[in-house]
């Protein structure tokens, strides 16, 4: 009877682990997550990719699944991009990638790009970049590294939130394997 239950629990935790998160390029990450109390579904996982080399895995976080790219970036709610990178990265690309990205977008500004390249920081494999959009208070960035978090700061306003999602799923994206990936169509 004992081995009965070890196996039922074994088995259980095991579907447990499989219908709460999603992995992909050895990267796992929770199917929910809360922001600023509201509760977020994993849309889709992708993988970036730079010259053949993987970057990052990146999760997109919504209110409820969506393809529809146009919405993801134009709707004014509760969104997350978590960035859980698979290569060590230094501040200075992220930056640069970055800050090229959003040049295009409307509506983003000089000051809002010069603030969060400063905010960039060396990354080691394993560290996360977490963006989260707060309706009403802006577009906020975390960075953790081995179990620790580090709150950069918040930049107010939808059109940086709306550059932020077109890096991601836009009509240009960084990486269309990425957009695809969070898009939930791999």
């Amino acid at each position: 009877m004992r081995k009965w239950f070890v196996l039922v629990f074994a088995a259980a935790m095991l579907w447990s682990s499989v219908a709460f998160a999603a992995t992909l390029a050895g990267v796992t990450m929770p199917n929910k997550a809360k922001v600023d109390g509201q509760e977020l579904v994993l849309n889709g996982l992708g993988l970036r990719e730079k010259f053949m080399f993987d970057v990052y895995v990146g999760g997109l976080y919504l209110p409820s699944k969506s393809k529809n790219a146009k919405s993801i970036i134009s709707d004014n709610v509760h969104k997350r991009v978590v960035m859980h990178f698979v290569r060590d990265v230094d501040k200075d690309k992220l930056a640069e990638t970055l800050d090229e990205s959003l040049a295009k977008a409307k509506g983003v500004t000089k000051a809002q790009r010069a603030k969060m390249r400063s905010w960039m920081q060396d990354v080691s494999e394993g560290d996360q970049i977490v963006i989260d959009y707060v309706p009403g208070k802006g577009t906020s960035f975390v960075f953790k590294h081995k179990g620790k978090s580090k709150h950069k700061g918040t930049i107010e306003g939808e059109p940086f939130m709306r550059g932020i999602m077109s890096i991601y799923v836009g009509p240009n994206p960084a990486d269309e394997q990425l957009k695809k990936g969070m898009l939930g169509k791999r």
